[in-house]
């Protein structure tokens, strides 16, 4: 099969090497995906750079967790009707060694999600990471129904998709935005209300859409942003965190415990099996019934792989992904 891997770490351009590999065949309980589209997230970038020292798990990498495609295979105890399934795919690089940068992945079933029909590939290729963070960001801690949910980042891959989630959950969103030039950008009718961090305050501004104070915090810079929402939560709010700039992020301590303030930590590859398969289930239907959708915002063949991982580097509007020769 056509893949791209890596056999050390270091810049894209130095590391990544394309062409064929033996075929991967399914196990008991395993699917084998022909992949059509592959998903490049930042933990990828950051896998294939050794950050915070990090070493190569794995002898030989082939990068991505996210993908879509279909069955072409099955292992042992897998319903054989699933052969032929259009699907899309998350973890499957996520403690494993190949994921679906190759023209075929092999996942545990479960992680093999089924793709409604009028969905297209590059949606499916785009859910995995920032959907299932999203997700476990907006409903950790239970329904959204009749709250006020404030997206920090609103039009990031995470913030963008937490947004939409909390939308379909029933909550009125409020959403951040860096500076007052992309206030235009924000989508008003999943946003209820958006604010420019460079505003002269912010906070105010939040609370003027909010005066009971923000339920759920969606927070993707928590050493930038701790202050601003210290001020904005309500009593007995949760502050999701993904993100942060600072390594050792300070927070004020006594107004945030003063407002009995739930401040969870949630690192996607770590979630519980259990949450992810509920995030898959309802990324699927969120996207279904056209309440999910992502902003795409290059494509590149394979043989252009490290492009596409310098482009995710740099950062930029929506999703990368890699199209996977058939």
């Amino acid at each position: 099969m056509l893949a791209s891997w890596y056999d050390r770490q270091g810049s894209a351009a130095d590391v990544f090497q394309v062409g064929e590999l033996p075929e991967p065949q399914p196990g008991p309980g395993e699917v084998r995906v022909r992949i059509t589209v592959s998903g490049v997230n930042p933990g990828d970038t950051k896998k294939r750079r050794g950050w915070l020292g990090s070493s190569m798990a794995f002898p030989r990498v082939i990068p991505h967790s996210d993908g879509a495609g279909v069955i072409d295979a099955v292992g042992e105890g897998v319903d054989g009707t699933r052969v032929g399934r259009r699907v899309w795919v998350y973890g499957a690089q996520s403690y494993r060694a190949f994921g679906t940068a190759a023209q075929y992945t092999v996942v545990p079933e479960h992680l093999a999600v089924s793709l409604p029909d009028h969905l297209g590939d590059e949606l499916g290729a785009a859910l995995g990471i920032p959907g299932i963070t999203a997700h476990r960001a907006v409903f950790g801690d239970g329904s959204v129904d009749g709250r006020t949910v404030l997206v920090q980042g609103v039009l990031g891959g995470v913030g963008s998709m937490a947004a939409q989630l909390a939308r379909w959950g029933g909550a009125t969103v409020i959403g951040t935005v860096t500076g007052g030039k992309d206030l235009d950008r924000v989508d008003s009718s999943v946003v209820s209300h958006a604010v420019a961090l460079d505003e002269d305050d912010p906070a105010k501004a939040i609370r003027a859409h909010a005066p009971q104070g923000v339920h759920r915090i969606v927070e993707v810079a928590l050493s930038d942003n701790a202050d601003l929402d210290a001020e904005v939560v309500a009593n007995d709010a949760v502050i999701a965190a993904y993100a942060t700039r600072a390594d050792r992020p300070q927070v004020p301590f006594w107004p945030l415990l003063f407002a009995n303030v739930t401040l969870r930590l949630i690192g996607s590859d770590d979630f519980p099996v259990e949450a992810k398969r509920q995030a898959a289930r309802d990324l699927t239907a969120a996207a279904a019934v056209g309440a999910l959708t992502v902003d795409i915002g290059a494509r590149y063949p394979l043989d252009e792989i490290a492009q596409a991982h310098d482009r995710v580097d740099v950062g930029g509007r929506g999703r990368v992904l890699v199209t996977i020769p058939q």
